[in-house]
C-alpha cells in the first residue's frame, strides 16, 4: 500500500498536573516500553503516592524498577512477577499495594495477541488469548473489587481494550473476541460496583507504537495501519496512558461503564 496520508508530528510530552496525587496505583503487564510502562511513569508524574507494577518478565521488571527508582525514588515503586491466569499472583500484587495503604486505582493492561486464521486456529491458541486478555481482566477486576468493597474504598478500575473489539481484522478472531469481551465486562462490572462508589472504565486504542510492535510487525503492515489513522501516525504509548490516567482521576468522577476510543482512525 502506498502512503498517501501525511504523517503528523507527535505532540510535545505533556507535563504532570497531580491528577493522581496521593493515590496508590497497580498496573499489570507494565515492564518494557508499551502502554503499561507508560501508565506507570505517567502515574508517578501525576503525583501517585506509589505504583505497584507487574509483568511476567522478571528481568524487564527489575530494569524498569531501577530506572523508575532513579527518577522518582525507590520508596514510590514496587514490582512483582504476576501471571494474570493465576489468582494467587494477582492477590500478591494487591497485597504489595497494602504496604502503601491499599490500592486506589487498578489498571488492567495485561493481554496477549497473535495471528491465526479461524480455519487454522487451535483450541489452545484460542484459550490462551482469552484466558490472559479477558479472563485475566475479570480475575483482577473481581479481586480488586472485593478489596475496594471490604475497605469501603471508592476505587477506580481502568481496563485496556482495543478498537479491534469493534472492527474486524483478519487473523484476529481470538484477540478481537477477547477485547470485545473486555468492553462488555467493563460495562457490566461498572453497574455491579456503582452502588459501592467504584468506577470502571476502559480505553480502546488502535495503533500505539513501541519497540516490540516494530519487531513483530512488517514495515509494509505498519505503513498500512498508519494510513488508517487520521493523523497518519501511530499513537505514542504515553498518549494512551494520558487517557487512562484521566479515567483514573477525579476529573472523570461521573464516568463509569464507558469505553473511550483512543484512536484517530477516520470513517
Amino acid at each position: 500500500m502506498t502512503a498517501t496520508r501525511a504523517e503528523q508530528p507527535t505532540p510535545d510530552y505533556v507535563p504532570g498536573h497531580d491528577l493522581l496525587a496521593g493515590k496508590v496505583v497497580v498496573v499489570t503487564a507494565a515492564a518494557g516500553a508499551g502502554i503499561g510502562a507508560a501508565v506507570v511513569r505517567r502515574a508517578l508524574e501525576e503525583g501517585a503516592k506509589a505504583v505497584v507494577f507487574s509483568d511476567t518478565h522478571e528481568r524487564r521488571l527489575k530494569e524498569a524498577e531501577e530506572a523508575l527508582s532513579a527518577d522518582f525514588g525507590a520508596d514510590r515503586v514496587r514490582q512483582l512477577v504476576c501471571d494474570v491466569t493465576q489468582e494467587d499472583q494477582i492477590a500478591a500484587v494487591l497485597d504489595a499495594a497494602e504496604e502503601f495503604g491499599g490500592v486506589d486505582v487498578m489498571v488492567n493492561n495485561a493481554g496477549l495477541g497473535g495471528t491465526a486464521s479461524i480455519l487454522d486456529m487451535t483450541d489452545d491458541e484460542w484459550s490462551r488469548v482469552l484466558d490472559i486478555t479477558l479472563t485475566g481482566t475479570f480475575r483482577a477486576t473481581r479481586a480488586v473489587g472485593q478489596r475496594f468493597v471490604a475497605a469501603g474504598r471508592k476505587g477506580v478500575i481502568v481496563n485496556n481494550a482495543s478498537v479491534i473489539g469493534w472492527r474486524a481484522q483478519e487473523g484476529q478472531a481470538h484477540y478481537a473476541a477477547a477485547k470485545a469481551g473486555v468492553m462488555a465486562l467493563t460495562r457490566c462490572a461498572a453497574l455491579d460496583l456503582a452502588p459501592h462508589g467504584i468506577r470502571v472504565n476502559a480505553v480502546s486504542p488502535s495503533l500505539a507504537m513501541h519497540p516490540f510492535l516494530e519487531k513483530v510487525t512488517s514495515p509494509e503492515l505498519l505503513v498500512e495501519l498508519k494510513q488508517r489513522e487520521a493523523f497518519g501516525r501511530a499513537a505514542a504509548p504515553w498518549e494512551v496512558a494520558n487517557v487512562m490516567v484521566f479515567l483514573a482521576s477525579d476529573y472523570a468522577s461521573y464516568l463509569t461503564g464507558e469505553v473511550i476510543s483512543v484512536s484517530s482512525q477516520h470513517a
